[in-house]
């Protein structure tokens, strides 16, 4: 008898201790995407676009802090495909990163399962195909990273959650854009502007309730500027940063950013015009929705409330009054401002020039003076099994080199925990964007005209936001600290993808020589392999 009894008290302590760790582990959530084609009439006419499972854009992934996804993804294409996850770190793991360094794109009829972690982080963001030009057919779609129970957030629940995404369109078809790339051709302006695929929709609330929009630009080449008319939008993060919560008229979005606001439906009942408007255009392109009271009787009416024209004056006042919010717990429960980036002198300064170049005769974008290309062979794959001849990590230095324009795989090389003060330095007429993969960064200046040492004197070191990419105004300098925790090959390009496309981009070979999973996860067993890849073994 006393036996039994002292089995029973064994079994219900291991089934309690079961269940602990049952809890303890970090959420699984499974998907399966089919990417097809479909047609669809975004601007009137009827074109070709990218559906994943039927939806335009594609399903919207609402994924928890530190949840582990894993994505079937299968490409009924009939040209290779990825995604990648814009603003996702990928801890340790640039395999999952999506881009046509890190991996082989899925073949048609194939398919590939992606697994990461959304580690660490909360937040707005957004997935895009990073292949061709198939970005500009569509296959994107919101990612947003909500907090755990016991993580506190700086404002109260919103009563409602809306994502937008927004961005120029083309009505032609994405390989005849990209044929006019391939024959040196720059792309012609856009013919719209979407927000959430669709030239009109409706966002539904009720009369004094409070709502999160979460504004992504998802365009190819246009900064937007975002406002509701009648309504003050107060900003609260900014890709995965919570800010302190200024409150704004409108909001400029450039290429690749997310924003999240707090809409508070306080004025009489009646429907008013949301509107994205594209910004340094000589022409500008409006696209509009409808914010909808539900006790309202009264459609949408007069003018469409203005914004702001030409004026880069005004984005970069605006730019500079995005402060991070140092009393907020981020993912993880502890302060956002207990690492103390601006009291860390940087290991090595990088200063990268974009430019415009004619290389054979056609239109070309280069970093430092090199403009990429993608190899047969992924990046990662050829460092992996140490296959030569596919790049070399003195293809590319780290300051401009004034000479002309040439072609190669650039990458260049860095220590993993250097701490890196990186100059993005614009010299053209036109607004950049950059973004890089696996990090977020702290933007702590703009400036007009040449960067130089003393520029380091206008630099906030005490409270700017992370994020994961930055806007540079034309003849001006933007820099960011990013501390390279976070081993693997990473993308550093334009977000604006006719510049990406045509070799504005590099890779950052992030390394420690000490092989340890504690600083990058093995190669996965379900690896593509491409190039002068193909037979060896993962």
């Amino acid at each position: 008898m006393e036996k039994a009894v002292l089995l029973h008290l064994i079994c219900g302590v291991l089934a309690v201790l079961g269940v602990y760790v049952v809890k303890a582990d970090d959420p699984y959530r499974y998907y399966t995407w089919t990417v097809t084609y479909g047609t669809l009439s975004p601007l009137g006419v009827p074109q070709q676009v990218i559906l994943i499972n039927g939806q335009f854009p594609g399903p919207r992934l609402d994924v928890v802090t530190n949840d582990n996804i894993i994505l079937n993804l299968i490409n009924k294409l009939d040209q290779p495909f990825l995604l990648t996850w814009n603003g996702i770190k990928q801890r340790k793991n640039s395999w999952q990163d999506g881009v046509l360094g890190t991996n082989c794109p899925i073949p048609p009829n194939s398919n590939y399962t992606y697994k990461f972690q959304t580690k660490d982080q909360i937040g707005s963001y957004t997935y895009f195909p990073s292949t061709q030009l198939h970005r500009a057919a569509g296959g994107y779609g919101g990612l947003n990273i909500y907090e755990r129970p016991r993580i506190p957030i700086p404002f109260p629940n919103p009563d409602g959650d809306f994502t937008l995404l927004i961005g120029d369109w083309y009505k032609s078809n994405h390989k005849a854009l990209q044929q006019s790339l391939d024959s040196g051709k720059s792309l012609p302006f856009p013919e719209g502007v979407l927000i959430n695929g669709q030239a009109t929709t409706t966002f539904n609330g009720d009369q004094g309730k409070t709502y999160m929009f979460r504004i992504s630009n998802v365009g190819l080449s246009t900064s937007i500027n975002f406002r509701i008319q009648g309504h003050s939008l107060k900003l609260v993060e900014v890709e995965g940063s919570h800010t302190l919560q200024n409150t704004y008229d409108s909001l400029d979005v450039h290429v690749g950013q997310s924003v999240a606001v707090l809409v508070t439906l306080n004025q009489p009942p009646k429907d008013y015009y949301i509107v994205a408007s594209t910004r340094f255009t000589r022409r500008v392109l409006n696209a509009t929705a409808v914010l909808h009271y539900s006790n309202s009787h009264t459609p949408v009416s007069g003018p469409l409330p203005a914004g702001p024209t030409f004026e880069i004056h005004w984005s970069v006042k605006q730019a500079r009054t995005y402060r991070w919010n140092l009393t907020a717990s981020a993912a993880r429960p502890n302060p956002q401002g207990s690492f103390h980036y601006g009291k860390i002198t940087p290991t090595k300064t990088i200063v990268l020039a974009n430019s415009a170049s004619l290389i054979n005769g056609k239109q070309r974008y280069a970093v430092n003076g090199v403009s990429y290309i993608n190899p047969d062979t992924p990046l990662k794959l050829a460092d992996h099994f140490q296959i030569p001849g596919v790049f070399s990590e003195n293809s590319i230095q780290n300051l401009p080199s004034g000479g002309p324009a040439s072609i190669s795989s650039s990458v260049m090389p860095a220590s993993l925990h250097d701490f890196v003060e990186i100059v993005f330095q614009n010299d053209e007429r036109t607004i950049q964007s950059w973004h890089l993969d696996g990090y977020d960064f702290w933007v702590v200046g703009y400036g007009f005209g040449k960067w130089t040492p003393q520029s380091r004197s206008r630099y906030n070191l005490v409270d700017a936001l992370t994020r994961h990419t930055a806007q540079v105004y034309p003849n001006s300098w933007t820099t960011i600290l990013v501390a390279l925790d976070n081993q693997g090959m990473w993308n550093l390009r334009s977000a604006i993808w006719e510049r990406q496309y045509l070799g504005q981009q590099f890779y950052l070979r992030v390394w420690n020589p000490v092989h340890s999973l504690a600083n990058e996860y093995d190669i996965p067993s379900n690896v593509l392999l491409c190039g002068k890849a193909v037979g060896k073994h993962p």
